[in-house]
């Protein structure tokens, strides 16, 4: 097990930020970590980093209790945070080297590390530039490359892709990809949904301090509710028709703004050929007809009653 918590508790105050918080990550895994604001997430990451002290509870990094002098389990860890960290009066390489030799201080073993950090973040053409001469995409890719130089075994990243162009949130994720191949295992937060549902192999949401809900998209898709959202183009409903979709069984909502017709239906339900059937036996004039399955953000809503993209 790379990460063992054990009832971690966090007060600032009267304020309980972790609440007999427990956590468990095994080797190899991309660990969603997800949550509102407020919800404990940044104040777990501080404190398995020992940047933070606690109240009560065990932290074990690689089989060991993790405290702020376990430098040998330190050195096996790279933190990339949403703040990009880097120093504007050093080039590319600089930065680079610079942050690789906290861990490293070979200088001889650091080239190859620098070198291959710069090809891992596609900046072998920008080595002499100073951050500020660096796009917002490519400083992003700077930061990440300044906290995997070192190899570490144990990666945290925090909102590494926020504020940056598609072409960038592409290439950062394959290279997350890669690193996991690679044999790093991945905490990884974010709130863009698709990038969790696309990257990782368990999530855990927090709110209030505790964990309240862990597994895989698909296991926690099936602790809700809803199921899929059944949208249709169809004009000139009537209240009377209206009321009849909205009987159909396994409708949980309806909304209606001609012409979109929109479904909430129940998990494990049919509604689209209920509806397919309803519409035609009716006559009723439809163009476009799809169905969507439920979405994390979807789980995350109905779990904690809050939209993350908010």
């Amino acid at each position: 097990m790379i990460i063992e918590i054990s009832n971690l508790v966090k007060r600032y105050g009267a304020l309980v930020a972790l609440d007999h918080f427990n956590l468990k990550i095994q080797e190899g895994e991309i660990f969603g970590l997800l949550g509102p604001n407020g919800s404990g997430k940044t104040t777990a990451i501080n404190c398995i980093l020992s940047l933070l002290s606690y109240e009560k509870g065990e932290i074990r990094l690689f089989g060991e209790p993790m405290s702020p002098d376990n430098y040998r389990v330190k050195e096996q860890i790279g933190v990339v945070m949403q703040e990009v960290g880097v120093f504007n009066e050093l080039t590319v390489q600089e930065n680079i080297d610079y942050f690789c030799s906290l861990y490293i201080p070979d200088k001889q073993k650091r080239l190859s590390l620098v070198e291959e950090a710069c090809v891992f973040a596609g900046l072998t053409d920008y080595r002499k530039f100073r951050p500020k001469q660096l796009s917002g995409g490519l400083l992003r890719r700077l930061n990440i490359a300044c906290g995997i130089a070192h190899k570490p075994k144990l990666i945290f990243l925090d909102e590494p892709t926020v504020a940056v162009d598609p072409q960038s949130r592409s290439s950062i994720l394959q290279g997350i990809r890669q690193l996991n191949r690679e044999g790093a295992t991945i905490v990884y937060t974010s709130h863009y949904m698709e990038e969790v549902e696309e990257l990782c192999t368990r999530i855990m949401i927090m709110d209030k301090g505790r964990s309240v809900a862990l597994g895989t998209k698909e296991e926690l898709k099936a602790m809700i509710r809803t199921g899929e959202q059944i949208t249709a183009e169809v004009y000139h409903l009537s209240k009377e028709q209206l009321s009849h979709i909205e009987k159909l069984p396994g409708v949980l909502t309806l909304s209606y703004r001609e012409p979109l017709l929109t479904l909430q239906c129940g998990a494990g339900s049919h509604v689209l050929l209920g509806l397919l059937d309803y519409l035609r036996k009716e006559k009723l004039p439809f163009d476009r007809v799809f169905s969507e399955p439920p979405t994390l953000n979807d789980v995350f809503l109905a779990i904690t009653g809050k939209d993350l993209r908010d």
